[in-house]
């Protein structure tokens, strides 16, 4: 996976991640620490199927096992925007993964087809 950090200018001091093919391997760690997270773009527009980008408040989740604190569906063939104007932070006190699933709940161990573009805002 492409996975990039840009620093945000704004007063946030926030970054945004970027992983340019978010699948079944989990982004480990993209936030040391607690985090907030301010905005979430899932580009689905790729797959023919439904996808859901899985949040983890652990730094190197097992995927299929880890239990997720937040699931955010993409449908198909679309790019869906989530925003959180004043921040999520109570769930992510350890650290900050994701990963990319064809099945929501905890369950769930294949990725999405074709590449899925995530974007989340994050401090």
């Amino acid at each position: 996976m492409a996975v990039t950090t840009t620093a945000m200018s704004s007063g946030l001091n926030a970054n945004i991640v970027r992983d340019a093919d978010c699948n079944a391997t989990s982004e480990d760690n993209v936030r040391s620490g607690a985090a907030t997270v301010y905005a979430v773009d899932i580009d689905n527009t790729a797959n023919a199927a439904i996808s859901y980008i899985k949040f983890y408040d652990a730094a190197a989740p097992t995927i299929g096992t880890t239990v997720p604190v937040m699931i955010l569906p993409a449908p198909a063939s679309t790019r869906q925007v989530y925003l959180m104007p004043q921040g999520l932070a109570s769930i992510f006190a350890t650290a900050l993964s994701f990963a990319g699933l064809t099945v929501g709940g905890t369950t769930g161990t294949t990725g999405p087809t074709s590449d899925v573009i995530v974007l989340v805002a994050t401090n």
